[in-house]
């Protein structure tokens, strides 16, 4: 993401059980400061003066210890390390348990033009959220050309030439009771550097779908709500190419990947002719992506039949052979 603020933060909708529950509280003028990272930082040391590599450029989280030094340096009456604090370019300040600082600490902030936010969720609560949100915030994104549906719980990002048929194969797939996530364009984000995410370029656009001869169709309004989805993780990718008669095709369910973004997905190749029912195909490798998750793998139970069968027609035959030799 180029740009993300404190206001984005406050700003996010997100779903119940990722939600932050964060209110601003004072410093309302440093709403607009952007957090530049999906860092977050406890000023515990900072508080007590070693400012050495003190992540100034993250956001400062306070929680039941840091409060409670923060307590004790008032009562004290020592601002000098609060006053350095801000002295930085925080991104914003937050606090925990539904706390809030004294009147003097919120002085400071809103003379440094930094936000103070609050949140009644706890420290290991908060932090994951948090940490979770950011991650998928300041993910490296990828728009690619194809299309992205879920298929009995499987992410598949169907790709193949302009004119291959895929939003046709979508749409079928889409009228089997599947879901689209989004047809044309697929903006992909890499979170954690683990796992990839699809989702619409244009989360305006992304559920409309382009059929030629029929022109733009709307498949919330003709499918309902349950037809589309906003975003899924991409688990398996279908590549679609014309039939080819000098082409040797994949006839064992060999294992193949194809790289996205650094990571390794499972691709299936299909070749398309007229005679193959490629949305009954996509919905038998997503059934069989599913079985691999589970530690099945149908390829590799036909290999070790073939050599249990294999051996036993050698024992058989060897057995057969050496009785021969005995009656001779």
């Amino acid at each position: 993401m180029s740009e993300f603020t404190v206001l984005d933060l406050l700003d996010l909708d997100l779903k119940e059980h990722n939600q932050l529950q964060l209110k601003c509280i004072a410093g309302r003028s440093g709403l607009s400061r952007k957090i530049p990272n999906d860092k977050i930082s406890r000023p515990g040391l900072a508080l007590s003066g070693f400012f050495t590599d003190f992540a100034s450029d993250s956001i400062q989280l306070f929680g039941r210890g840091e409060q409670a030094y923060l307590q004790e340096l008032e009562t004290k009456g020592d601002w000098t390390n609060i006053d350095r604090i801000f002295s930085y370019q925080l991104p914003c300040v937050i606090f925990i348990g539904g706390e809030k600082p004294s009147e003097h600490f919120i002085d400071i902030a809103e003379k440094n033009a930094t936000a103070i936010l609050s949140t009644p969720l706890e420290s290991a609560v908060f932090s994951r959220r948090i940490y979770t949100l950011l991650d998928e915030v300041f993910a490296k994104t990828e728009t690619i050309h194809g299309v992205l549906v879920e298929v009995y719980g499987i992410g598949i990002l169907i790709r193949g030439d302009s004119g291959i048929g895929k939003s046709e194969v979508a749409l079928e797939l889409i009228e089997r009771g599947h879901r689209l996530i989004s047809d044309d364009t697929v903006k992909i984000k890499k979170v954690s550097d683990n796992y990839l995410v699809g989702s619409g370029e244009n989360p305006m656009l992304a559920h409309h779908m382009e059929i030629r001869g029929l022109g733009i169709i709307n498949l919330q309004t003709l499918f309902g709500v349950g037809a589309i989805r906003e975003k899924k993780q991409i688990q398996l990718s279908v590549r679609l190419e014309k039939w080819r008669e000098d082409k040797n095709y994949d006839r064992l369910g060999d294992q193949n990947t194809t790289e996205i973004m650094g990571i390794n997905i499972p691709e299936v190749l299909l070749p398309v002719s007229g005679a193959r029912n490629i949305p009954s195909l996509i919905e038998t490798a997503a059934r069989n992506e599913r079985l691999k998750k589970l530690g099945y793998y149908s390829a590799k139970e036909f290999d070790q039949s073939v050599l249990k069968w294999l051996e036993g027609e050698a024992a058989r035959r060897l057995y057969y052979n050496t009785d021969t030799l005995k009656e001779e």
